[in-house]
């Protein structure tokens, strides 16, 4: 049972709550330790607040679950987590989850519990609706960055939010490329939508995304605020490990049918998180340490 709610939690899925750690990195503020520990904070209450969903998303697709060739090995499909205990499991990762934020700041509450509730009418009713559906994954990641930006408090970026807005709509619709190419002709029975998606239609709104998120960023790198705010004009040099990140990520989906999710797969691509690794580093190195 331990072993089961464990895996239930999908804690490899934790990596996109690093976006709520954006806002203090890139507004300076690492140096700051009462803003460092807020964001770890927030971003461990939107941990469990996913997680929660997690749960709750598989409570509701558990029949769907086992038409799958992987999500039917998922704890509550396979049985080995009993829906009612699956029940309990995500309401009190919501409520700690919700607690804890309201700790942090009364606006971080809010913006948790928006999080919680697109999040539960996704589950319910707005991920059979084609386009809809990513929107929702998207605004999930922009509320993750407001999240992290109200627990410092700082204002976010326009630039930050428009490259997370592209950059979310481009990893939600890769995911739904992904589902399609591992489902084949059983997409409808594992995820109603995707036979409302045309796989041509994903293919190009994936390439128009990758390009549109590299040049958002590329722009961003040169405007003035991040000039006149950073003192520099070497953000640009990180564009390559965001143009690779961006198009491995493609290749990724498009070539792997290993894994439940291109998530998983990005996790196990050793180029993939090399160029991450190096784009973390460039980062640091631009921003703090005056190179």
């Amino acid at each position: 049972m331990v072993l089961a709610v464990l895996k239930s939690l999908r804690f490899h899925q934790w990596v996109k709550n690093l976006f709520v750690l954006g806002p203090l990195i890139f507004a300076r503020r690492v140096d700051d330790p009462r803003a460092v520990v807020s964001s770890v904070l927030a971003a461990a209450c939107f941990c469990l607040l996913s997680s929660a969903v997690y749960v709750f998303n598989d409570i509701v697709d558990v029949d769907k679950d086992r038409a799958h060739p992987l999500k039917r090995l998922r704890p509550i499909a396979s049985g080995a987590l009993p829906v009612g205990a699956a029940r309990l499991l995500a309401a009190v990762l919501a409520l700690v989850g919700l607690c804890g934020s309201y700790l942090i700041s009364p606006t971080l509450l809010a913006i948790a519990a928006a999080y919680l509730a697109q999040n539960v009418a996704y589950s319910f009713w707005l991920k059979h609706v084609p386009f809809v559906d990513v929107a929702c994954i998207s605004t999930g990641f922009l509320l993750r960055v407001l999240g992290g930006a109200s627990a410092i408090p700082v204002d976010p970026s326009v630039w930050v939010l428009l490259c997370t807005l592209l950059l979310a709509a481009f990893l939600g619709f890769g995911k739904r490329a992904h589902e399609l190419r591992v489902a084949g002709s059983k997409g409808g029975n594992q995820r109603v939508v995707l036979d409302r998606y045309p796989p041509n239609v994903l293919r190009v709104l994936l390439y128009l995304l990758a390009i549109l998120t590299v040049l958002a960023y590329l722009l961003y790198t040169q405007s003035p605020h991040a000039r006149t705010f950073f003192g520099t004009r070497r953000l640009a040099l990180t564009v390559p490990f965001v143009a690779f990140g961006v198009f491995r990520f493609i290749w990724i989906v498009q070539g792997k049918v290993d894994s439940e999710s291109p998530t998983d797969s990005m996790l196990r691509d050793p180029p993939f998180l090399i160029n991450l690794l190096g784009y973390a580093v460039a980062i640091m190195a631009i921003l703090y340490g005056g190179w």
